[in-house]
């Protein structure tokens, strides 16, 4: 008996000190996960106040009722507190800050997250596009960031994907008329011609810049965000984070390998329907193209927007800056507080006398990187930031703005001007091609593998 005792005494202190170790772990994991929630509502609060809260573009979207909190979406996510987790399931936090990447999408294990454009009180534009990426004006397709997928693995892989649709309705072929005119050379494009050539398709790229489209515009040194992606004809090809010089001689190499035709600096003007069910495509050098399909592969911006202010068609003005390496010994204004005003201010700052001007009181919707440069860089003296600021007029040695303060005018010594107020929706020229633009509120984007 006395034996018996001992065991269950024994057995007793064993299990006691168990759950006491069970206790202390499971409080410490509680008191662990209340700081982390605690410090992601903080965060949450800061982007509410800063402006970053509120998406611009493609960005997750969590269904709560489905979330486990497996932190999955925050460990595969390239970009930094874009998610987080409160009381054990996923929250957005600088959602504007979002690329549009995709991987929460696919690392979540209980598909609780979907990608969407827009929210309920904020539309976007877009044109109605259906899940073959053909539009609602039969025979005409839209891949890339124009359907609101913007980075360029996504764009690559929609390329080729509303290609591959367009084969399976290829007409049989017509005399003088192409299988498919592709228009915009950047990653969408170049990925939709080399899977028209690979299935053996007649089609020329016309592009009104050079090749790369939007990635063409971006400044030589810009590092260019992308993944692991395949492209046809190619191969894999694993990128992270390289320069836009490095992705250029990338879509050179395949281009000249696979004798892709791009047209560069030839704007299409118009899109008619001609018969036969064809397409004739108009350029503004007066040259036309006929063909059977149309696939539109150009960026949600097709026109940068303008100040409309005198002087602004000054040569010295400029919506683009391509090699800040050339340019010093200036005095340079840069208009803008977004990322491509940052970046182009960081570019050329430390060579030049650099003064930014930005409508608003401070700066909003910025990636974080961007925003810790400028912020020192104001700090450091290297860059002056005017807020409240907007341009009036543009002089060959001067410029003027007007503050929100007592509505002063400003006059700066000045030999350069760049603007970066955004760009403008090619809303006509789709809906004179017979596409439908539609502002869509928390619309779920159809994500493909």
């Amino acid at each position: 008996m006395d034996i018996l005792m001992e065991v269950i005494l024994e057995k007793t202190i064993v299990y006691g000190i168990v759950f006491i170790i069970i206790g202390i772990t499971i409080y410490f994991h509680l008191r662990k996960k209340k700081k982390s929630s605690l410090k992601t509502e903080i965060k949450v609060a800061l982007a509410k106040e800063e402006g970053l809260f509120e998406p611009v573009s493609l960005h997750p979207y969590i269904d709560l009722n489905t979330c486990i909190g497996s932190a999955a979406c925050i460990s595969d996510c390239p970009e930094k507190d874009i998610l987080g987790i409160v009381d054990g399931k996923a929250t957005v936090i600088n959602t504007s800050n979002c690329v549009g990447h995709g991987a929460c999408f696919h690392s979540c294990p209980v598909e609780a997250i979907s990608l969407r454009i827009g929210t309920e009180s904020r539309g976007i534009d877009l044109p109605h596009v259906n899940q073959n990426f053909e539009t609602n004006s039969k025979g005409i397709f839209i891949a890339g960031e124009l359907g609101g997928m913007g980075l360029i693995k996504n764009s690559v892989e929609q390329g080729q994907q509303a290609m591959e649709n367009i084969i399976k309705n290829k007409k049989p072929p017509k005399e003088n008329v192409l299988d498919v005119v592709i228009i915009g050379a950047g990653p969408a494009g170049i990925s939709a011609s080399l899977t028209a050539k690979k299935h053996g398709l007649s089609a020329v790229i016309l592009e009104q810049d050079s090749l790369g489209g939007t990635v063409y515009t971006f400044p030589r040194k810009k590092i260019v965000m992308t993944s692991p992606m395949d492209l046809p004809l190619y191969g894999k090809v694993k990128l992270f984070e390289t320069s836009k010089d490095e992705l250029l001689k990338l879509w050179n190499k395949v281009i000249v390998e696979n004798d892709i035709k791009i047209i560069e600096n030839t704007k299409v003007e118009n899109i008619t329907a001609a018969q036969n069910d064809t397409f004739k495509i108009i350029t503004k050098n007066g040259d036309e193209y006929s063909c059977n399909a149309v696939l539109l592969a150009i960026g949600r911006r097709g026109s940068p927007r303008k100040l409309n202010i005198p002087g602004e068609d000054s040569e010295k003005v400029a919506y683009r800056l391509l090699e800040p390496e050339r340019i010093k010994n200036k005095k340079i204004l840069v208009v803008g507080g977004g990322d491509s005003a940052i970046e182009t201010v960081l570019l050329v700052k430390d060579t030049n006398e650099v003064i930014l001007s930005y409508r608003k009181e401070q700066f909003s919707r910025l990636k974080q990187k961007n925003k810790e440069k400028i912020n020192q860089a104001k700090e450091d003296g290297t860059v002056q930031v005017i807020f409240n600021s907007n341009v009036i007029s543009i002089h060959d040695n001067y410029v003027k703005l007007k503050t929100d303060e007592n509505e002063m005018e400003k006059q700066l010594d000045n030999d350069l001007v760049y603007i970066f107020a955004g760009g403008e929706l090619p809303t006509a020229f789709l809906e004179k091609a017979g596409v439908a633009i539609t502002k869509r509120f928390g619309y779920i984007m159809k994500k493909y593998n």
